[in-house]
């Protein structure tokens, strides 16, 4: 899994909405608003994700992951885990994790720790993620509202987002969002990359401020653990 994978996997699981300039001002202000209502009492989401990273040029190609990722924010600290069950219907155990601003990816095949200092410097953006205040992320995006659709029985409200760093756009053009505005979490999240690349994520089974596993942000290594920093 190369380093921009890893970071549009982190970002995208990470993302709640954005900033305020669209042609329906009133609805994603009150979207905003919403979001700001639900990130005071926000403190854990456990989700089930299908993560589909597509590809149309040169050659089209697709792979699916599926797994469940973890979210904690207690004040100013965030964590995140991503644990990736399977890849393409194979068992492949990966996972990402982000705790006190650092990045780390186990892969259990190789056996190997890959500790990612270049994505450090985005803690803050992959903290706009599940039960981000409308506050906090309207400084990051520029946004258009696009309406009302209902996904998996859920009433959302779906945007699109462009991020404002030039830096991140060189990742991520644009993201199209499905939000459960009333718990301030995402549904469904379709990233373009650019370049005939494009990942599509859903989430189930959303579970919001319930108790933690104790691996949630964790991994288990041994003495044949390899470790490596990129």
């Amino acid at each position: 899994m190369n380093l921009k994978k890893v970071f549009v996997l982190l970002a995208g699981f990470a993302l709640g909405c954005g900033s305020a300039r669209a042609a329906h001002g009133d609805d994603l202000q009150s979207v905003l608003r919403q979001l700001d209502a639900a990130a005071a009492s926000f403190h854990t989401t456990t989700a089930d994700f299908e993560f589909d990273s597509l590809q149309t040029d040169p050659i089209p190609d697709k792979d699916v992951q599926k797994g469940i990722v973890y979210y904690e924010r207690t004040g100013k600290n965030f964590q995140m885990g991503v644990h990736i069950n399977e890849v393409n219907d194979r068992p492949v155990p990966k996972v990402v994790t982000l705790s006190g601003g650092v990045v780390r990816l186990y892969e259990s095949l190789p056996n190997q720790v890959t500790t990612l200092t270049k994505l450090g410097q985005y803690e803050s953006w992959f903290m706009l993620g599940f039960g981000a205040s409308g506050k906090d992320l309207e400084t990051k995006w520029d946004m258009k509202y696009l309406g009302k659709e209902t996904i998996d029985g859920i009433h959302t409200d779906k945007l699109e987002l462009v991020p404002k760093d030039p830096n991140i756009r060189k990742n991520l053009l644009k993201v199209t969002l499905w939000l459960d505005t009333a718990r301030g979490v995402s549904v469904q999240q379709d990233f373009d990359e650019g370049q005939g690349q494009s990942r599509h994520c859903h989430y189930f089974n959303i579970k919001v401020n319930q108790s933690l596993p104790g691996d949630a942000f964790k991994f288990k290594t041994d003495s044949k653990t390899q470790y490596v920093t990129r």
